[in-house]
Order: C-alpha cells, then structure tokens, then sequence
C-alpha cells in the first residue's frame, strides 16, 4: 500500500509541475514593429550593436519619446524603463530570438511580431 501511495504522489506531483510549465509559457499577447534606423541608436544618440537592444529602443521610442514608425503598434507590457529592462533579458535569453532574427535587425530595418509570453518573449521577422 505503502508504494501505491508513492507512486500516486509521484504522479502528482509530476502533473502540478507539467501544468506549471504550462502555465509559463501562457501568451500574453503580440505586437509589431519596425525596427528601423532610429531604433538603432540610443536615446542619447550613440550607435546600438545587438539586436536585444535595438527592440528595447523600439519600446522607449514608443512609449516614452513618442517616435513611432508608421508600422508599430502599442503594447501593454513595456511602458516602463524597467519594463524595457526586463524585455532586454528576455531577449538576450537562447530562444527569444534566432540568429538570423538578430542579423536582419541589426543589418536592416524589418518588421518584426514580438509574441509576449508569462516569463519571456519571441521576436519573428514578417518583413525583411
């Protein structure tokens, strides 16, 4: 009996974690933008050189500098610098963003989907 109730426990427990990394991966929402020239600068001008940053930009060029491309869109989650902060980690996690993500934004301008999810984020390319 003694071992049914391991197991079973066992069980449980394994089903309360699977069902918590569910819910980890619950999308939020999306938003698109372009990443274009202005967003490869930083706010106080110098040059940005990684894709995670030139995002970031994006969000304060969005929400906080009012310089929007006519393709971007708003978003609920990075109004804040240290929202803009956490957005950068995300991104900078293996994951958010392949590598030929990251060449086209820092070698272009496209258009890119942001899918926001619990604890973390996935840049895609809709048009280089």
């Amino acid at each position: 009996m003694r071992k049914s109730r391991t197991i079973t426990a066992g069980l449980l427990f394994a089903s309360l974690l699977s069902a918590g990394a569910a819910h980890a991966d619950e999308m939020l929402g999306s938003y698109v933008a372009r990443i274009s020239d202005r967003d490869h600068q930083a706010s106080d001008g110098y040059a940005l050189d990684d894709a995670a940053q030139m995002v970031r930009q994006d969000r304060a060029n969005w929400h906080k500098f009012h310089r929007r491309d006519s393709d971007d869109e708003s978003d609920a989650w990075f109004r804040t610098n240290d929202q803009r902060a956490d957005l950068q980690r995300m991104l900078e996690r293996p994951g958010a963003m392949s590598s030929s993500t990251k060449r086209a934004i820092v070698d272009g301008e496209p258009l890119v989907q942001v899918d926001v999810y619990d604890n973390g984020v996935r840049v895609s390319i809709l048009e280089n």
